[in-house]
């Protein structure tokens, strides 16, 4: 009797132990809506707020690629005035001192995190702190505008390649550093990934186009997005739509770009498990698409861009769960995140 008490109290200690220890895991805070913050980023490296306010101008940026966010920190990947290798977090710029052995052109237009690890895509790498991990056969591969993202510590990169034969562009997904084409319908000729969202290590969501129609592949398999205007006539090579961003939210999957209207006009737009929505400003305009979209918490956050005029500014639009939030004048932008 004695014995099994004896087992029974070590068992007892041992889950309070395992629960303790549970807790002192680290969880991600939500904070309420009312006290966030929006970062927008525009491509000449300055950074907005919600209100359309500056916040920050990057110093030696010529280029901003992407921004992202982890807790109250923001990083931005992007293209160094003096050529360096590194990235700018808030605000303040970190050098990578990574020894390459060719002398290439630097622009890393991706950036990920996880755990204390920076990923850059530098193409023809992919720079893990200092750490540098070619890509596998990529001599005719073309990287989306945002195509790295790290999910616990797993890493993927997506894009295209040229081709000699049909298709004459191929989707590409490189997971840790080893490339595989996406499969593509029956019958199709073409197709390019611009978009990857990565969750629970071993998931993906990518989007981009089969023969100039929006598209997803969820879990490397395709599916397409249905056409507002599928009996639109364009002339041949002209796409329909595209898909420039990706992200999931309570099991759903979004996906965020454009198509065009019965008037050939490019129309931001979001589809939602593949049906589409139009993210209207009610402006007059030839141009409106998608450029990033954001995933927080219960909330669904989406960045749309108007150009302007000549030299005018265009015009951004943030939305949260479909419903008009800010709009405000600005140049052209690159993407956004959620403190």
């Amino acid at each position: 009797m004695k014995s099994i008490f004896c087992t029974f109290v070590f068992t007892l200690l041992a889950m309070v132990a395992l629960l303790s220890c549970s807790h002192d895991e680290p969880r991600a805070t939500v904070k309420p809506a009312e006290e966030r913050t929006v970062l927008v980023l525009s491509a000449d490296g300055h950074i907005y707020d919600h209100t359309g306010a500056l916040v920050m101008e990057l110093p030696n940026c010529s280029y901003a690629a992407e921004i992202i966010a982890d807790g109250d920190d923001y990083f931005v990947s992007g293209v160094h005035a003096k050529g360096r290798v590194g990235y700018w977090k808030n605000g303040k710029w970190n050098t990578l001192h990574v020894d390459f052995i060719d002398d290439v052109d630097h622009w890393t237009n991706g950036i990920g995190k996880w755990d204390y690890y920076i990923y850059l895509l530098d193409l023809p790498n992919v720079l893990k702190n200092s750490g540098i991990f070619p890509l596998e056969d990529y001599h005719n591969f073309i990287a989306a505008t945002h195509a790295l993202a790290v999910s616990e510590g797993k890493c993927y990169v997506v894009g295209y390649e040229l081709s000699d034969e049909e298709p004459v562009y191929a989707p590409v997904l490189y997971t840790n550093f080893k490339k595989e084409n996406l499969p593509l319908p029956a019958g199709a000729r073409t197709g390019e990934c611009h978009a990857i969202y990565a969750h629970d290590r071993d998931h993906t969501l990518v989007g981009g186009t089969v023969d100039g129609n929006p598209a997803l592949w969820v879990d490397k398999e395709y599916r397409p997005c249905e056409l507002t205007f599928p009996s639109l006539e364009l002339e041949e090579g002209t796409p329909r739509g595209s898909v420039e961003a990706v992200t999931m939210c309570n099991g759903r999957i979004y996906a965020a770009g454009y198509e065009r209207d019965n008037e050939g006009r490019l129309v931001a737009t979001v589809w939602v498990d593949g049906i589409a929505t139009h993210y209207a400003s009610g402006n007059a305009c030839a141009l409106s698409r998608a450029i990033e979209i954001y995933a927080y918490g219960d909330d669904v956050y989406v960045l749309t861009y108007e150009p302007g005029e000549g030299d005018d500014e265009g015009a951004n639009y943030l939305w949260m769960n479909g419903t008009l939030v800010m709009s405000y004048r600005a140049k052209p932008v690159t993407g956004f995140t959620v403190l």
